[in-house]
């Protein structure tokens, strides 16, 4: 049995597949964990969705923006992107059954074998990992209620963008939303950015930092792997922490780690993204 971690698919199904192909992936004896935003700009988000979904226990993804974006839609909240190919997903006879499986997905997962954490974004420097784990779970048992769309309706903003322990309702919900899907830098007081989406390398202001680089205790213990931030190119200089977008749907690559030896699995990607 092997490990996967792969990173942000966002509809490009057939890349996925020559990735798999090339990893000599067995759905019935390994398994493959993804970063989120299996939906958005690439071709191909229904089959992405119908085939995650169907490796059933074989397969572990978190949440990403883009997948929250699409739940919104269904309710009615929010509009599709232009830029965005998911019609197909609103089109299809399956439609409900999947976005019901997508909604059941959490915004962290845990590997108690490998002592990994798994996020879209990141884990905000306030936190410990523990209390991350349970922020999660605030949003997800929300999200998986009857009354999620009243939680989608309030999730958008970018406020508050400061992590105080008595913040409450949909401030509280929305801030942790935000830092699981949106994160990027960070002020060196842990006060989310979300305008920035450079590289390190590229960023001109002092006081944006990148949030794996901010002082917390948010990387203490389990290693965290994570996805969204494409600019970064896979490189991450916490030694605690892998990043594994490496942009496939902007026509850069499609990145895939087995964790027991390490062995990074990459395929050249087109321009999906216009």
């Amino acid at each position: 049995m092997a490990t996967y971690f792969v990173g942000d698919i966002q509809g490009c199904f057939d890349d996925l597949q020559d990735l798999l192909q090339q990893a000599n992936f067995n759905p019935q004896c390994d398994q493959l964990w993804l970063t989120g935003d299996l939906v958005a700009r690439g071709p191909k988000s229904l089959e992405t969705l119908r085939f995650v979904k169907g490796l059933g226990t074989a397969a572990i993804t978190v949440l990403g923006n883009h997948d929250l974006h699409l739940l919104a839609i269904d309710a009615g909240l929010a509009k599709l992107n232009p830029k965005d190919k998911t019609q197909s997903i609103f089109n299809a006879e399956d439609k409900d059954e999947l976005l019901l499986w997508l909604r059941q997905q959490p915004l962290l997962a845990y590997h108690e074998d490998f002592n990994i954490i798994m996020v879209h974004a990141g884990i905000s420097p306030q936190w410990t990992q523990h209390q991350a784990a349970l922020y999660a779970e605030e949003v997800n048992a929300q999200l998986r209620g009857d009354d999620y769309q009243i939680l989608l309706a309030h999730m958008y903003g970018a406020h508050p963008d400061y992590w105080q322990g008595e913040l409450q309702g949909f401030d509280r919900l929305r801030f942790i939303i935000n830092a699981f899907t949106r994160m990027r830098f960070c002020a060196p007081s842990g006060q989310l950015e979300f305008h920035n989406k450079h590289s390190p390398a590229e960023n001109d202001n002092a006081q944006h930092i990148p949030w794996y680089e901010v002082a917390g205790s948010h990387l203490d213990g389990a290693h965290v792997i994570f996805g969204h931030w494409a600019a970064l190119e896979g490189h991450c200089s916490h030694k605690n922490a892998t990043t594994l977008d490496t942009g496939c749907v902007w026509g850069n690559s499609l990145t895939m780690l087995r964790w027991e030896d390490k062995a990074v699995f990459s395929v050249s990607c087109p321009i999906h993204a216009t």
